[in-house]
């Protein structure tokens, strides 16, 4: 009797062993890690953030937002999803946002290749590597020849006649160009624009051009009156940086978006009414990379 029981003992203990290792067997992690490692992106302040999406069956999921712009950063998101995801989308969202679909100011993008994805800027904000400039030092809202090195304008006169200045991609939607002059590190905008052969959006509002017109139908801007604090218009631009950017649409801060693609300091010898050629910008793209595990 001893023995059977004894017996019996070891069967129940072997079949519950069994139910163990196979309920073992069947366990899934339900999610999975992604890990970005991004370079160039700039704090977006308290009003916005950064938000991942994966894209599964042509459709965005979130994986998560961010504001902290030192990487390596990981999350945690649903393991199937992750596993089916095509590509890899970042968006400039803002803090309190009502809407769950990403915004239309998406910055990199790029598609997996096995477990991992490069991501950048051109396929989803506009390819710069082509990108070329030219502006002139003058002051048309003034219509004399006194201060003439104080205004530049995106213009290229060296056929006689003013031409587009700019040769820039057409941006995707939520981006716009903003010139810019740096004032002893200090930059001020010559206004934000997305067409080169247009004036900028502030041609009929700038406080600084002077009060005779608002000069010609291009990017630009005149530096002759109510300057900010610490400056003193008119002024004299030879030595300082020209600058393009290209900004989040809406932008919450006033100075220069981290994508740079032309900048040029103005020779110290300068002509006015001259055409200069510009350079690359410091930061023409951000680029990084996605994995998956």
């Amino acid at each position: 009797m001893i023995k059977k029981m004894f017996l019996a003992t070891l069967a129940l203990g072997a079949f519950a062993t069994s139910c163990s290792n196979d309920d073992d067997a069947t366990v899934v992690p339900t999610t999975s890690e992604l890990r970005l490692n991004l370079t160039g992106l700039e704090s977006l302040g308290s009003d916005y953030v950064y938000e991942g999406w994966i894209m599964v069956d042509g459709s965005p999921i979130s994986t998560g937002t961010f504001s902290s712009v030192t990487f390596p950063q990981s999350f945690n998101v649903n393991a199937n999803q992750l596993a089916n995801a095509t590509a890899f989308v970042l968006s400039i969202e803002p803090a309190v946002d009502p809407d769950p679909a990403p915004a239309a100011t998406k910055i990199l993008a790029g598609d997996f290749s096995g477990n991992s994805a490069n991501v950048n800027t051109e396929g989803i904000v506009g390819d710069f590597t082509t990108s070329t400039g030219t502006y002139i030092l003058a002051t048309p809202t003034d219509m004399d020849d006194a201060n003439e090195e104080s205004g530049v304008w995106f213009i290229d006169n060296s056929s006689g006649s003013p031409e587009v200045g700019l040769e820039l991609p057409t941006l995707s939607d939520g981006w716009v160009y903003e010139g810019w002059v740096v004032f002893n590190g200090m930059p001020i905008s010559t206004g934000t624009f997305t067409n080169p052969a247009s004036a900028d959006d502030n041609a009929t509002t700038s406080p600084y051009k002077g009060d005779s017109g608002n000069g010609p139908g291009y990017p630009g801007e005149d530096y002759l009156q109510n300057a900010p604090q610490g400056l003193m218009f008119p002024t004299d631009l030879r030595g300082e940086m020209v600058v393009i950017s290209v900004e989040p649409s809406p932008d919450n801060s006033p100075m220069p978006f981290t994508i740079k693609p032309l900048a040029h300091a103005v020779p110290n010898d300068a002509m006015t009414h001259t055409a200069i050629p510009m350079g690359m910008g410091p930061v023409p793209s951000i680029s990084g990379t996605v994995t998956r595990n």
